[in-house]
């Protein structure tokens, strides 16, 4: 009689141990499903930041038809009377520059040669790419190629974090000239055009470099005179960067004159050189 009330306590305890052992696993799954709920909802909250904007061009035109549709290029490079219609030809059609990728770098000179000089041009086009897109887009990285080129060129940025922002863009040109007379010009690149200061050497007008505006996104000049000789004449050389979304165009201009003594006139050269760079912007906003 003993063992049956022994067997009797005891079969219902293991009874109770087994319900309650069903309902922990019962709460364990429940709490393991509740976890794995929120990690796919916080996974597909999207909290990931959208990438940056591709670039607006995607390829480049063809640099030496890009020069040669403007009508300027013959202004720039006047041919010599000895060459026959086929060399002009040939001259003004310009040789490209080698390229291992035509959407990424392009580019293309000229050469005019006369009795009284020597005409040099070269006209580039860089696309930009930024690898990161994550952060930087391709105008980003466009504009930080081109500040790093204008820093190369000891110009100021016309930015925010300039101290002087009007002063960046106009009395620049003063800074780099050399010549005394360069301090008064600050309105030079309008009023000296019809000066032909190339009639007077001994008090030429220098423009000098600076901060452009009103061309692309952002625009800058160079202009380097080489250095005067007893037995050489004096080589200018007009260098105009500017960037167009995330395009970057470089159109260097070189006046080499025959006679010993000569020098090239600022004013022309830069003109010659910003109109052709006009019409290069005005061909990308199309």
């Amino acid at each position: 009689m003993q063992r049956k009330a022994v067997r009797r306590r005891v079969l219902p305890g293991i009874a109770m141990l087994t319900a309650l052992a069903a309902g922990a696993a019962g709460l364990t799954g429940c709490t393991s499903g509740s976890e794995g709920g929120s990690t796919s909802d916080s996974k597909a909250g999207g909290n990931a930041a959208a990438p940056a904007q591709p670039g607006k061009y995607r390829s480049l035109p063809a640099p030496c038809k890009a020069g040669a549709d403007s009508k300027k290029l013959k202004g720039m490079l006047p041919a010599g009377d000895s060459l026959t219609p086929e060399q002009r030809d040939q001259m003004y059609a310009g040789v490209a520059d080698a390229s291992y990728d035509g959407d990424r770098h392009v580019g293309c000179r000229w050469t005019g040669q006369s009795p009284e000089e020597t005409r040099l041009l070269s006209v580039g086009f860089e696309r930009v790419v930024s690898y990161d897109r994550t952060t930087t887009s391709d105008d980003d990285k466009a504009k930080q190629v081109y500040v790093r080129r204008l820093t190369d060129a000891k110009l100021p940025f016309p930015g925010p974090t300039a101290s002087p922002t009007p002063a960046a863009i106009t009395p620049a040109a003063p800074t780099p000239a050399a010549p005394t007379p360069a301090a008064p010009v600050q309105g030079a690149p309008a009023s000296g055009a019809p000066a032909s200061p190339g009639a007077s050497p001994s008090a030429p007008v220098e423009l000098g470099s600076r901060v452009l505006e009103g061309l692309g996104s952002d625009a800058f000049l160079e202009d380097k005179l080489s250095p005067a000789g007893a037995s050489a004449a004096q080589s200018r050389t007009v260098r105009i960067v500017f960037r167009t979304s995330n395009v970057i165009v470089t159109i260097e201009y070189s006046v080499q004159p025959a006679l010993p003594g000569t020098v090239p006139p600022s004013t022309e050269t830069q003109d010659r050189a910003r109109q052709l760079a006009q019409a290069l912007a005005e061909r990308f906003s199309e």
